[in-house]
């Protein structure tokens, strides 16, 4: 929890600039040695399975967990959640929601990463020396989605959504690759990131993971910043299905003992570096909102009244969200 603070702390400095069994590959074919490719599969609770799968383009394996669909004899289109940034290390969709039961009678595959700390899930311009070597938006949108639908009966339709840091990367990632992901939902992120408010924001997230900004996107002015930055390029987003969504900071109906899940350190969390961090993402996504109403692009926003930055109303987002991504995918 110690270690959460500090981050949260850290990224509050900056906000305020703005105010035991290994199983086979399930896939039929083994890929080449240097391929992008399925190392682990293990069972997990219920209808969980625990993968391992390999980049190619960062040279490393990648941890996550997938919910089958329903009728896993059947194709199913396939969901993926991104954590926060600390890549779900202090609390993720998996522990922290009713993931599995939400999910258990409908016909998607989930897929959530448990990875990507600090890496906003975007191709690095260097090699970092902690992070390594960081081609989040390769992997999503080029090596991961044929491996998971080709072991698992995929569609090919595919929706992503992210909270926190994965908030803006979710719309970064339909900039990358426009139209891979029907639908995108951002929960509590701060979309805009180019100007200097925006870069104070994405520097204290990367340089608490002990990052360096630089490696990223180059130094902030570089012009790297603006192309990637959702709210100057937000005439890519036709077509895209957008859910975006926040609180006000204010006490709200989960928080409370019942809301941290009856552990005291996250309800004081919630109150002490949640509500103010919502404050900033609240004052982001109504500058977005008022940017995609000007540029013309459909999208719903839940601009909730009451609630900090937490996990109990990032599952309540879910739920609400949802109708949304199965039309998309479906």
């Amino acid at each position: 929890m110690s270690e959460q603070l500090r981050r949260a702390g850290a990224v509050l400095l900056a906000a305020s600039l703005f105010l035991a069994c290994v199983l086979t590959s399930a896939h039929a074919d083994p890929a080449p040695a240097d391929a992008s490719r399925i190392v682990q599969i293990r069972p997990g609770t219920g209808r969980q399975t625990q993968l391992e799968v390999y980049s190619a383009a960062m040279d490393r394996t990648v941890r996550m967990t997938l919910l089958r669909a329903a009728d896993p004899d059947s194709p199913a289109p396939t969901l993926y959640l991104l954590n926060g940034s600390s890549g779900g290390s202090d609390g993720n969709w998996v522990d922290r929601t009713d993931l599995a039961d939400f999910f258990a009678a409908k016909q998607v595959n989930v897929v959530v990463l448990l990875d990507g700390a600090g890496s906003y899930f975007t191709d690095w311009r260097a090699d970092d020396p902690v992070l390594g070597r960081q081609r989040w938006a390769t992997f999503l949108t080029e090596e991961l989605p044929p491996i998971v639908d080709g072991a698992f009966d995929g569609t090919g339709a595919n929706a992503i959504a992210g909270v926190s840091m994965a908030g803006t990367s979710v719309f970064q990632l339909a900039l990358a690759a426009p139209g891979f992901y029907r639908a995108i939902g951002s929960y509590s992120g701060c979309v805009r990131t180019s100007d200097p408010a925006g870069q104070a924001i994405v520097g204290a997230v990367v340089t608490t993971q002990r990052g360096t900004l630089a490696n990223m996107w180059g130094p902030p002015g570089d012009p790297a910043w603006r192309a990637k930055d959702p709210y100057l390029q937000a005439d890519k987003l036709r077509g895209t299905a957008v859910y975006v969504s926040t609180g006000t900071g204010l006490p709200g109906p989960n928080d409370n003992l019942a809301g941290a899940r009856g552990e005291v350190t996250h309800l004081l969390y919630q109150f002490l570096f949640g509500a103010p961090l919502e404050v900033v993402a609240n004052v982001c996504t109504r500058q977005l909102q008022e940017r995609l109403r000007t540029a013309g692009i459909a999208a719903t926003f839940d601009l909730r009244p009451t609630g900090t930055h937490s996990w109990g109303y990032w599952q309540d987002d879910l739920h609400k969200s949802w109708p949304m991504f199965e039309e998309a995918l479906n």
